[in-house]
Order: structure tokens, then C-alpha cells, then sequence
């Protein structure tokens, strides 16, 4: 399948309140509509993780995140812009996404990905998509396509047939942005 058609069928699959297992910027992801808490808790007990441990939601652009987040802090456009790796940000009072991704503390880290396939899906969804590692809770992140555990992929409702054998170089950087000006890296 070419990447059009693959979009198609995990966009059909998400608007049913699905989950999909995917290649992201960084890892490869399992995910769905940013703002269904059904289609949410199904990734949570899939990957046999707690609620209060949130899960990231990707963005393609400023648009999505004014939708999500009333007040951005500059800093977080200059960290957007000057990012060589993919950076994820958590921010203050996210709105318009499901209740179930939104962290005890009241934040949501979102990353906004440029990587084509997850761009046009989010395009065509007009919604964030939910991005967590491929993996059950505690276990390692996978690294490529291979190592995704028969549990996962059995346990999500489409599994995209694109860059499978793509391996990944790491997860992203991560830096907590708080409306009073306050920055804090969590994971380099």
C-alpha cells in the first residue's frame, strides 16, 4: 500500500474509535483520536498503564495547539523552531481533548511532527493524535518494527504497513513549559 491509502484506512479505523499502531517521528506508536476517551482508555489498558500516567498527543501545526492550549508561552515557539530532534513540550491547561490524557498537574505534552504520514493523518482527522510507545507499561521501548511485542499488535485494530523496517533512534526530547515562564527538561 502506498501512503495515501495507508492514511485512508487508519483515518477510517480512528473516526470508528480505534487505535492504531504506527510509525512516528520517533518511535513507532500506538495510537488514536486525541479526543475520544473511549478510544483513549482502550490504549491504557492495552498498554497495562495507569491513568495518571499521561500519554503524549502529536500536533502538525499552530492551528492544532491554539485548539488545545488557550495560552503558549513564547519560549515554546523558539524551542519549536530552534529543535534539531523531535521535542515534546508539556504545557498548562489543555482544552478540547479527552479528559483521560490530561495529567494529574493539569498539563499535556504534545509534540508537533512534521514526519509525513502522522502531518496528512492529522490533516485529514482535523484532531491531535494520541502517540505512546509501542510497548506494554515498564517493558523497553521498541526500536524498530521487530520488537514490537504479538500482544500489541494483535491487541491494537489497524497496524500501518508503512517504514517497518525503519529502526529509530531514540525517543524525544522532553521540556515541561509552565504559563508563568517556568522550563524544566525531563528527558534529554
Amino acid at each position: 500500500m502506498n501512503t495515501t491509502e495507508e492514511i485512508q484506512k487508519a483515518y477510517e479505523v480512528i473516526q470508528n474509535g480505534g487505535i492504531i499502531l504506527y510509525p512516528t517521528d520517533t518511535v513507532w506508536g500506538i495510537g488514536c483520536d486525541a479526543t475520544n476517551p473511549e478510544a483513549v482508555a482502550k490504549i491504557y489498558k492495552l498498554k497495562q498503564r495507569a491513568e495518571t500516567q499521561s500519554m503524549i498527543v502529536l500536533m502538525n501545526g499552530e492551528k492544532m495547539m491554539y485548539n488545545v492550549f488557550k495560552d503558549i508561552p513564547e519560549v515554546a515557539w523558539q524551542i519549536i523552531d530552534l529543535s534539531e530532534n523531535p521535542t515534546t513540550l508539556v504545557l498548562d491547561k489543555p482544552r478540547n481533548v479527552a479528559p483521560n490524557l490530561i495529567a494529574p498537574d493539569n498539563t499535556l505534552g504534545i509534540r508537533i511532527v512534521k514526519e509525513p504520514f502522522c502531518f496528512k493523518l492529522m490533516e485529514k482527522m482535523k484532531k491531535p493524535l494520541v502517540s505512546t510507545s509501542a510497548n506494554i507499561s515498564g517493558q523497553p521501548t521498541p526500536k524498530s518494527f521487530k520488537e514490537i511485542s504479538p500482544e500489541i499488535i494483535k491487541g491494537v485494530d489497524y497496524v500501518v504497513n508503512l517504514h517497518r523496517e525503519k529502526i529509530t533512534a531514540k525517543s524525544s526530547t522532553i521540556i515541561k513549559l509552565t504559563n508563568d515562564s517556568q522550563v524544566k527538561v525531563i528527558r534529554k
